[in-house]
């Protein structure tokens, strides 16, 4: 599947770039993929992001190409990631796969037992949709 160019706010850009800045200076985590996307995406102002486009803190409905399954996360920072409550860290696989993507856009992301694909289903809340910049 070829790369899209992904769409991201300035806010979310400079945040995370920090973020990447951490992990290297930690070495606990592989930024290769993050990096890749940031080098990659359309910078935009966040009033200027479309409303279909995952960002940070945004909560997303996922749908499993394969099985039709439908699984809701929240894309948050490391410190924020709680598996159990849906919430999902940028750093993990599927994290770096959504971020700058749009509703309708379908993803890979590698796991232990093989790719899987799914379709970005909806955008169940964009905190620049709703007037929030620094969330």
């Amino acid at each position: 599947m070829q790369a899209k160019r992904i769409v991201i706010t300035q806010h979310d850009l400079d945040r995370l770039q920090r973020v990447v800045n951490d992990a290297r200076i930690s070495r606990a985590v592989d930024v290769t993929g993050l990096v890749g996307e940031l080098d990659r995406a359309l910078v935009v102002a966040p009033e200027e992001i479309p409303g279909d486009v995952v960002t940070m803190n945004s909560k997303v409905r996922l749908i499993d190409v394969e099985s039709g399954e439908p699984m809701d996360i929240a894309l948050v920072f490391p410190e924020d990631a709680n598996v159990a409550e849906g919430a999902v860290s940028i750093l993990a696989p599927v994290g770096t796969a959504i971020i700058g993507y749009s509703q309708g856009d379908t993803i890979e992301w590698p796991t232990p037992s093989g790719t899987r694909t799914f379709r970005i289903e909806r955008i169940l809340f964009q905190p620049e949709a709703a007037g929030e910049w620094d969330l």
